[in-house]
């Protein structure tokens, strides 16, 4: 087929899939589609997640293990660290976030993939961004004769055990709003029991210090569980966050059907393997969440699934109408799905096709809400701004 027949016929399919939706020739949603305007800014290859520095930039993983420094207007892009990851199937560079004291510390924490004894799995490590060096004469001329780099990278934390396979490591960052501790999720790994293991770290939202170390107080560890456990059941956890009110919330892909969005709270079974609202791939039935089966059911669940990636709570000014509200990443679905939060309750809002698998969703310094596509270089690896119309 024609490249430009092709592309027409991507762009009506996509708009004929849902009513509020149209993408343009190259690929990019047509503003007119959205209560946004969408502008490409920079492109990737295999982005997996981004946060903003105090002057704008960015810092922006790629699955391959480079961690990039990239200017505000996305023109400028400096590699910072290649961090030396096992990149197969679902892993590699994965989640990058600030310090809560990063003004002060310039501690930097991230999430990949390696290999070690047993197999493989995901791990929490803390570096430290240095300043670079801008240089001026005497007739104001300047020029930066050092690049900022990424020093000192220490591992703070490893899930265990280490298993085979490549998928469903999860590693999304949180930190708690007083600044004292740090959530980790650990996916369980394709293996599903091991969510259910009170030894083991996988299928679990972990609580942390911010060196890495089991937090003191965590609800599980006098029940035997390992003592960074803070909630368990879970399957691969893509996104994590807090709200304005001290609410964290979490995002985590179903099995065949049932992708889920939870209020996650201390000590809690999520179900599964044993419950969930979808079924295994294939085809063995997973009893569905019902009340009174001890199990803690999500707010929002998803049939057919999004496949969600990144999440944010949205707490800016450029969109009023949101804030509060949760916007996740959506993989296999291509979109950018809003879910409706009033206080601890939560119910399906907007799903808006963006042409592309959306991995990262973060929030800019002046409210506007910024999407990494998880494709290569050239290939729908973009970083897109959206901004009210």
């Amino acid at each position: 087929m024609p490249r430009l027949r092709m592309l027409l016929s991507v762009a009506l399919l996509a708009a004929c899939n849902s009513p509020t939706g149209a993408v343009a020739q190259d690929g990019t949603p047509t503003a007119t589609a959205f209560p946004f305007k969408v502008t490409p800014v920079a492109d990737f290859d295999a982005p997996w997640a981004m946060t903003f520095l105090p002057d704008g930039s960015m810092l922006i993983t790629e699955k391959a293990g480079t961690l990039l420094l990239v200017s505000p207007d996305g023109k400028q892009k400096h590699t910072v660290a290649i961090l030396p990851v096992d990149a197969a199937g679902q892993g590699g560079l994965m989640d990058v976030v600030l310090a809560p004291d990063f003004a002060k510390s310039r501690h930097v924490y991230l999430s990949y993939s390696t290999a070690g004894e047993g197999g493989k799995g995901v791990v929490l490590a803390r570096g430290q961004l240095s300043d670079s060096d801008d240089v001026c004469s005497t007739n104001n001329v300047c020029w930066r004769e050092r690049e900022p780099e990424l020093t000192a990278v220490t591992e703070l934390f490893r899930a265990t055990p280490f298993v085979s396979g490549n998928g469903h490591y999860s590693g999304r960052i949180a930190f708690s709003p007083d600044g004292k501790y740090l959530f980790f999720t650990n996916g369980e790994r394709q293996k599903f029991d091991p969510a259910q293991d009170p030894k083991a770290t996988l299928g679990k939202v972990l609580r942390l210090t911010l060196d890495g170390r089991p937090a003191p107080g965590n609800p599980l560890a006098a029940q035997g569980f390992h003592p960074a456990v803070w909630s368990y059941g879970h399957r691969n956890l893509l996104g994590i966050a807090f709200d304005a009110k001290g609410n964290l919330w979490e995002q985590e892909m179903g099995p065949k059907g049932g992708d889920e969005a939870n209020l996650i709270l201390p000590g809690k079974n999520y179900g599964y393997p044993k419950v969930s609202n979808g079924d295994h791939y294939d085809g063995r039935d997973i009893p569905d969440h019902a009340p009174g089966d001890g199990f803690e059911a999500p707010k929002v669940w998803w049939n057919p699934v999004i496949s969600p990636g990144g999440l944010i709570v949205y707490s800016g000014a450029m969109f009023p109408q949101w804030k509060g509200d949760l916007f996740i990443g959506g993989l296999s679905s291509q979109s950018l799905v809003r879910v409706d939060v009033n206080g601890t309750n939560a119910k399906k809002g907007d799903q808006w096709p963006m042409g592309a698998r959306i991995r990262e969703v973060e929030q800019g310094p002046d409210g506007a809400i910024w999407l990494l596509e998880d494709g290569s270089d050239g290939s729908q690896g973009r970083l897109l701004k959206l901004t009210a119309n």
